[in-house]
């Protein structure tokens, strides 16, 4: 829930489940070759693949053209085909849905929009008959302006839970307390006739800001963790987890150059974002955490573009948050070898020496297949990116949808938008309805999601790029990914080390996933030109005939005839396993 580069980004998860329920994997290598079991000293959530639902859109089992949990659960055996390990579901709680779920009005319960209480139940016993964990997004810097703790804050400045968010008198007359911005436009503070005092919302008026100075706030969002984990969830995705406290002197922000998409003077949040306070947060919510066995974990909304500041959100004793996702693969948007050789670089070597977690796209942001894609080679450069992010040393999290190929279908009239950015922004920010399209599952009507027209409507691209016709093309991108996570659950993939080669190839991204079972090569072209790679292995000369081809994409237009090379297709990937 965050903006940059234009969009929204929203980066925390935070997953748990006791081991004991969830058996050790056995993993079959590709080839035939010998299983490989998961090492048992390593938690789970370092080899699983996660998979973000956007329950809204993902299936819809009552036919009222919103998609829900009991569709989420009536296909849990298609994400275990795929291999998904665990399932982040964005926000299904009671909402009046001003920012779809993201103003929370009831943290313990369903939204009857998806389900019940039940129906929730039921999805976590069929998913881990499956071994498959589900996560919750927990929405810990606000609530709903609905919430009863928000109704009963503004309703008299000597109610109880007055300080349980931020109130401040006005600097003068109509004049707000200072000039911060809500990320979703204009002012960030919100003036209440029945109090004469301004709230703060750092987003939407409707989603006031909790004060987690407050230690009444704290022991109440830690009691939420415990409900739901009581319940069986395997953890929270932490959303915009970075901006919990404000300067309490409340300075002005600095201005910068130019405006925004709402028309707002650029501004720098100096004083009301990444304040050092969140640290004690994270590690008590971690200590909340890690009282419950089984490797619980956090994955954490923290969108910054410096590899230092993003480091610290581990804990200083890798004790705070386990995956803060990294969001340089979601704002490169460009094939570069060489920038994508440097990002990677430097968070697998990330100053805490915490585990890394990739992901290209989420429910705030274009979908990557329109933002690497060139309109004519999209399918071959879906193949490029799911191979980048599934390959690497750490945990990959995919949004719903990617191993299709699905693209956004962005609304053409303000009319079109339900996403209030797009309202506010309209047309410089079209807001994020576009890549929340439903999910498509067939080329019938409404792409198999609902019997009716659905809340919003899929591409066009659904006819082709959809799970029925996929799964009967072998070539498909959707058969390509189940290769893929198949792959990566054989060692060296797993865990192995990573160690860059060819570092000065300009079109062509290679790697070495280093372990005891022995050496992986991946190699990755860029361009849309056919490459001769001639890898460059440390301490020893690399031959074609000898290595062992485990998964590859593109048909070059020459044959293979150098023993010493590998002809790469335009953005095509070429893995094997060295001797």
């Amino acid at each position: 829930m965050r903006q940059f580069n234009g969009r929204l980004t929203s980066l925390l998860i935070s997953l748990t489940l006791g081991s004991s329920l969830f058996p050790a994997v056995t993993c079959f290598a590709a080839q035939g070759s010998a299983p490989v079991v998961a090492h048992s000293s390593d938690p789970w959530w370092k080899h699983a693949v996660f998979y973000e639902i956007y329950p809204r859109s993902f299936a819809d089992s009552n036919g009222d053209g919103i998609g829900d949990l009991n569709g989420i659960t009536a296909h849990l055996d298609y994400l275990h085909d795929l291999g998904v390990d665990a399932i982040w579901l964005t926000p299904c709680y009671p909402s009046p849905q001003i920012d779809f779920g993201y103003d929370i009005s009831d943290y313990c319960n369903i939204d009857p929009v998806y389900g019940t209480l039940a129906d929730f139940d039921k999805l976590i016993a069929e998913a881990k008959k499956r071994n498959i964990r589900i996560v919750m997004d927990f929405v810990i810097n606000h609530t709903s302006d609905k919430h009863p703790w928000f109704v009963a804050s503004r309703s008299s400045k000597t109610d109880p839970k007055r300080d349980w968010y931020v109130w401040r008198d006005g600097k003068e007359a109509n004049k707000p307390p200072n000039n911060w911005q809500s990320i979703f436009g204009h002012s960030a503070w919100d003036l209440d006739s029945r109090t004469g005092q301004y709230y703060y919302h750092f987003f939407y008026p409707q989603q006031p800001d909790l004060n987690w100075r407050n230690p009444e706030v704290r022991k109440a969002m830690f009691d939420v963790t415990r409900f739901w984990m009581d319940r069986g969830v395997a953890g929270f995705r932490l959303d915009a987890v970075g901006c919990l406290f404000e300067d309490q002197n409340l300075q002005d922000n600095p201005i910068k150059p130019g405006t925004n998409a709402f028309g707002d003077p650029n501004m720098e949040s100096k004083y009301n974002d990444r304040l050092e306070e969140v640290h004690d947060v994270l590690r008590e919510l971690r200590q909340v955490i890690d009282s419950y066995a089984g490797d619980r974990v956090l994955i954490g909304e923290t969108s910054t573009s410096n590899v230092k500041e993003l480091s610290r959100m581990y804990g200083a004793k890798l004790d705070e948050i386990q995956l803060p996702m990294n969001f340089f693969f979601a704002y490169l948007n460009k094939l570069s070898a060489a920038d994508f050789r440097r990002l990677i670089s430097e968070w697998d070597k990330n100053p805490a020496q915490g585990w890394p977690l990739y992901f290209f796209s989420n429910h705030d942001q274009v979908r990557h297949y329109v933002r690497y894609g060139d309109k004519t080679n999209n399918d071959a450069i879906a193949k490029v990116t799911a191979t980048l992010f599934l390959t690497l040393r750490g945990t990959p999290l995919m949004y719903y949808g990617e191993e299709l190929g699905m693209e956004n279908n962005d609304p053409k009239r303000v009319e079109d938008v339900y996403d209030p950015i797009g309202k506010i922004g309209w047309p410089k920010e079209k807001g994020r309805d576009g890549e929340r399209t439903p999910m498509q599952w067939t080329a019938a009507d409404f792409a198999g999601f609902s019997t009716i027209k659905p809340w919003l409507t899929a591409p066009a691209s659904f006819a082709s790029h959809n799970v029925t016709v996929e799964e009967a093309q072998p070539d498909s991108i959707l058969n390509f990914y189940k290769k893929l996570i198949q792959l990566r659950r054989t060692e060296p993939l797993r865990s192995g080390s990573y160690e860059p080669i060819n570092t000065s190839d300009q079109n062509v991204v290679a790697y070495l996933r280093k372990g005891d079972a022995g050496t992986v090569m991946v190699a990755i072209n860029m361009s849309g030109q056919e490459q001769l790679f001639k890898p460059d292995l440390p301490g020893k000369k690399f031959s074609a005939h000898e290595s062992r081809v485990l998964l590859r994409s593109g048909q070059p237009v020459k044959p293979d005839d150098n023993d010493d090379a590998v002809r790469l297709a335009p953005f095509s990937v070429h893995i094997c396993s060295l001797p």
